[in-house]
């Protein structure tokens, strides 16, 4: 029997933290057909609400520094607020939408990075995701929304990397699902030139990106998301696309090869 298709879509923070484009976005979530996925990040937020409580984020090479006021920060904002604010929403439209963590249902356990250079704090690195749990979710008709928190199995969680998360859930499900993910945040795309959303690159396969990334030409925040993109690949996810938010279709954008 085929397997039937799902669309794991990770929306950035910068989308979901303003009200009119979490609109759009929601309203173009619930337009794709078929099976689906939401992951979601929340930066914005996190950083806003512990400035508000008077504890300081600290960002190194665009992760943050996650010690234990900043976990409870980030648990309260990417777990409840953005989350159940995502989830309600989606049930006002019709989506049978359930929020999750990492710990529930020990959908993805972690191992808290080791200490290096930098020592992270409560920051998880993905160890296995359970695939078939979520799968059964799925085929009941609920639509998971993911929240980047995962949890170590001894009782703490650990902020995860959304768009790590995102990967993560779509390699999980392939062996039980035909699985697309999407990428969808404020550029058009995987682009040439930075500051020219016209300069999107329809098709990227891996060596052109590596040459790309050597050239400087691909950078910053990009690389990890890319990073992961590749190994979802890699890992038996058919087809990976990064796009804008408002393109949940996948029309547009980046198609990996």
């Amino acid at each position: 029997m085929p397997k039937s298709g799902v669309t794991v879509i990770k929306v950035g923070g910068a989308v979901v933290e303003e009200p009119d484009k979490l609109e759009q976005l929601l309203e173009g979530f619930c337009a794709v057909q078929g099976l689906k996925v939401l992951v979601h990040g929340g930066g914005r937020s996190a950083t806003r609400i512990a400035s508000l409580m008077g504890i300081e984020s600290r960002m190194v090479e665009g992760r943050r520094v996650t010690d234990e006021p900043m976990l409870d920060v980030v648990t309260m904002v990417y777990g409840g607020l953005v989350n159940k604010r995502i989830v309600a929403k989606l049930q006002a439209l019709g989506v049978n939408a359930l929020g999750v963590t990492g710990a529930d249902m020990d959908l993805i356990r972690s191992h808290k990075r080791p200490r290096g250079a930098v020592d992270y704090g409560w920051v998880g690195d993905v160890e296995r995701a359970d695939g078939k749990a979520l799968s059964e979710l799925i085929y009941k008709g609920i639509v998971p929304v993911v929240a980047p928190l995962t949890h170590d199995g001894q009782g703490h969680l650990l902020n995860t990397n959304a768009d790590t998360m995102a990967a993560e859930v779509a390699k999980a499900l392939a062996p039980f699902l035909n699985v697309t993910l999407t990428f969808a945040f404020e550029k058009a795309g995987v682009l040439l030139n930075a500051d020219d959303d016209s300069s999107v690159i329809p098709s990227l396969g891996h060596e052109q990106y590596l040459t790309l990334k050597e050239q400087g030409v691909i950078a910053g925040g990009m690389i990890p998301k890319l990073d992961n993109a590749f190994e979802a690949i890699s890992k038996g996810v058919g087809r990976v696309v990064i796009t804008n938010a408002s393109d949940l279709q996948g029309i547009r954008g980046t198609t990996l090869e």
